[in-house]
């Protein structure tokens, strides 16, 4: 029988840069037996000594940043520069992690109504098992097996095929830093194995990080076996530009909130609502910044934007792109693929953007940006909550005690930036609602996702 494979591409330029044997269905169980071993002895260990270990991983994070930076760079496209900023928010984790685990896991005491004794422990529940995207090779990794880790528990890893280099360097660095052998664990497989491996018995919970279509066949597979699951999907941010904004400041923030990680980022600014007083103003000048943008080589430093990080996703976000203009869209800038090797898409404006376009509607995982008209600050705001995500989203206004009004008690997202665009913070929880999946991570959310919260009651009389 002849062995599966998998071949890792260069996307800026198109060649081959690695082959990869897939996991046989022995293999593939015997890794959930081998972490659950694992974690039968981890589970044993104090908050307190899984910090330790945590700590280590975010030094020797940061002791391999140069090589992690430039296999992320070569396996999905990233500018060099973001490759070390995501290094960075990885070690970062770590470090926060270890230093604010260990009290967030710490037992609670609760006295009873009959003035017993309650108790509440955070138990570790297994075996997790995590199914990662590749606009962020490393930080998706981190965001979910860090937190689990600390928490007590086992975690398996079937990362994006397309970097599958970027995945087996993070085990090796989890290694060395000392974690258990086969603790933490990369499965190289295909999707009916996936199947497989969420029906398992020793497997106790699910994460994904992907598109809205994954997380409903992940959470109903993981649904009809009893599974927990924590679901971060995609979004179309809409991100406001109010009456009273600082335009300068506005576009500064929404050109990099469009193009940070060539577009591809869940967390990215992609609807750009601006209310009719400043609408003008603002499209010459992001469209001017737009236009400016230089795509090219990643490793370049006098490149903005690199390629895409496939070819079929080039070709998607493109049509999408030609779908929208066919419904009415205006092409201000960009929406044209560029001749070369490479996936290369220019930074591009859409204008007259309406529902039921793909520009409105619909992800546009690239650096493609809808530019809206509003009449107002209200219906700015109307139009940032139609639709069926509720991932993140921001508002530019020089109140703001006004715009946090805004972001708390209106705005239907998991997460709002105000005056500002950003990706995640470790101490701050980060998950959507709605089509943007469930569930949080960081910020300590993450460490209780997968545990079982246990009550013990010691009753008096």
């Amino acid at each position: 029988m002849k062995e599966k494979t998998l071949k890792t591409i260069n996307p800026a330029t198109g060649k081959e840069l690695e082959t990869y044997k897939y996991f046989t269905d022995q293999e593939a169980k015997d890794a959930v037996e081998d972490c659950h071993e694992a974690f039968l002895k981890w589970r044993q260990k104090s908050p307190k000594q899984r910090a330790e270990v945590i700590k280590a991983i975010g030094e020797k994070i940061t002791e391999h940043k140069d090589k992690l930076v430039k296999l992320m760079t070569s396996e999905m496209g990233k500018l060099l520069k973001q490759g070390e900023q995501e290094v960075d928010l990885c070690a970062g984790i770590c470090e926060w992690t270890a230093a604010n685990g260990p009290d967030n896991l710490k037992d609670e005491e609760r006295k009873l109504p009959d003035g017993g004794r309650g108790i509440i422990t955070y138990s570790p529940l297994g075996v997790i098992y995590g199914i990662q995207p590749w606009n962020f090779p490393a930080y998706q990794v981190i965001r979910y097996a860090i937190a689990n880790l600390m928490a007590g528990n086992g975690v398996l890893l079937k990362h994006a095929e397309s970097v599958t280099g970027s995945g087996l360097l993070i085990e090796k660095i989890f290694n060395e830093a000392g974690l258990p052998k086969n603790l933490f664990k990369v499965i190289l497989i295909d999707h009916d194995q996936s199947d497989a491996i969420i029906e398992h018995d020793l497997v106790r919970g699910v994460t994904l990080t992907g598109s809205p279509g994954a997380g409903k066949i992940i959470g109903e597979k993981a649904g009809a076996n009893l599974k927990k699951t924590v679901l971060e999907l995609g979004s179309n941010d809409g991100y406001m530009v109010l009456e009273d904004a600082d335009v300068k400041k506005a576009v500064k923030w929404c050109v990099q909130g469009r193009i940070y990680n060539n577009g591809e980022t869940c967390v990215a600014a992609k609807r750009f609502i601006v209310v009719d007083k400043v609408y003008e103003q603002f499209k010459e000048a992001f469209v001017e910044q737009m236009k400016s943008l230089k795509a090219g080589d990643p490793t370049s430093e006098e490149s903005d934007l690199g390629p895409m990080a496939r070819e079929d996703l080039r070709e998607e976000l493109h049509e999408q792109v030609e779908d929208s203009v066919k419904k009415g869209a205006a092409v201000l800038c960009g929406g044209n693929i560029p001749d070369g090797d490479g996936y290369y898409y220019p930074a591009t404006v859409l204008a007259n953007v309406k529902p039921g376009q793909p520009a409105y509607d619909d992800e546009l995982f690239g650096p493609v940006a809808s530019l809206i008209k509003a009449k107002d600050d209200e219906d700015a705001m109307r139009i940032a909550n139609d639709s069926r995500f509720g991932l993140g989203g921001g508002i530019f206004s020089e109140d703001v005690d006004k715009a946090v009004e805004l972001a708390s008690k209106h705005f239907d997202t998991g997460m709002v930036f105000i005056n500002s665009f950003g990706l995640a913070q470790p101490n701050m929880p980060f998950g959507g609602v709605k089509n943007s999946g469930y569930g949080r991570e960081h910020g300590g959310f993450g460490l209780k996702e997968f545990v079982n919260t246990k009550a013990i009651n010691i009753l008096n009389g």
